[in-house]
């Protein structure tokens, strides 16, 4: 999820990436009530609570039936994104699949603000596995989307039935082209919502109406919180290790991010796989096509 940058936008002190995810103690404030009051809205039967892990408190929220049969789908959001800012494709989600939501520590959300100063991914792996050993009771599939597919690549494969990648950083470095980083930088230097509009348009298929609680929510992110850049590819030997478990990976046909022919030859030759392209969709898959990637959710699930 945006900006997922390689390269930092120099727009002055304080928006790069640290040790706390926020700007300081009021803006985490002012993102936990947002994203508490969605969730509290939310029509859609769900249980939240917080789980502890060395990475910090991690909210988790569950959503459809306790004993529904299959492996439980864990959603793994990505860049600036979280489980407030999705709940349109979690309910959909939900409606096919026992789903745990984690808001990503480090990420805008209701985890804990703490990230890595270095070797991110292996934190982050060792962040994930420990969510699975204390929410999951056998088995999950792992959803993730950009730096969530990164962090679904990076988890221990112990509990991993199998994985769903939209977008997925840790495969090769993400393509961003000056327009991208000319709005990005516009969009953090004066958080407005036409900012925010023109940004997310570039990360939506064009035929997509950019959804309004992402602007809002974009909006936010850019007037509190300091964003992070995309990680660099995942070793060799750990993407060897996901072939242990059956592997879906797609992008959509204008993810400006991931271009298919910029992520294809990758996940052929590093994860033995074919790359599914999301036809007119962007880099923002959850909300730009939701069914199709339930669809690659049913597809993984119905071969386990």
């Amino acid at each position: 999820m945006p900006p997922h940058l390689s390269e930092p936008p120099r727009i002055g002190k304080g928006r790069q990436a640290n040790g706390n995810g926020y700007l300081n103690t009021s803006s985490s404030e002012v993102i936990g009530l947002w994203c508490t009051r969605q969730l509290q809205e939310w029509d859609t039967a769900h249980r939240r609570w917080t789980i502890m892990t060395s990475a910090g408190p991690t909210r988790v929220v569950a959503l459809g039936h306790e004993h529904e049969p299959g492996p439980t789908v864990v959603v793994i959001p990505g860049t600036n994104m979280n489980t407030a800012a999705s709940l349109p494709f979690l309910a959909r989600l939900a409606t096919r699949h026992r789903v745990i939501a984690l808001d990503v520590p480090g990420q805008p959300g209701l985890s804990a603000p703490q990230r890595p100063r270095k070797d991110r991914l292996a934190w982050y792996g060792h962040w994930i596995g420990e969510a699975l050993e204390q929410t999951v009771p056998d088995t999950a599939v792992l959803l993730g989307h950009s730096l969530g597919g990164a962090i679904a690549l990076a988890c221990p494969p112990r509990r991993v039935a199998g994985r769903v990648l939209v977008a997925p950083a840790g495969l090769v470095r993400l393509k961003v082209p000056p327009r991208l980083l000319a709005a990005t930088m516009t969009w953090l230097a004066a958080p407005a919502h036409d900012r925010t509009q023109r940004l997310l348009r570039l990360m939506t298929g064009p035929e997509q109406t950019v959804a309004p609680h992402l602007t809002e929510w974009m909006t936010l992110v850019a007037r509190y919180c300091r964003t992070t850049l995309a990680p660099a590819p995942l070793a060799p030997a750990v993407l060897e290790r996901c072939r242990s478990a059956p592997c879906v990976v797609a992008t959509g046909s204008h993810d400006i991010f991931l271009p298919p022919d910029r992520l294809e030859p990758a996940v052929r030759e590093l994860l033995g796989s074919e790359l599914h392209v999301l036809e007119g969709c962007g880099h923002l898959a959850f909300d730009d096509d939701p069914a199709g990637v339930v669809a690659l959710v049913d597809d993984l699930t119905g071969r386990l």
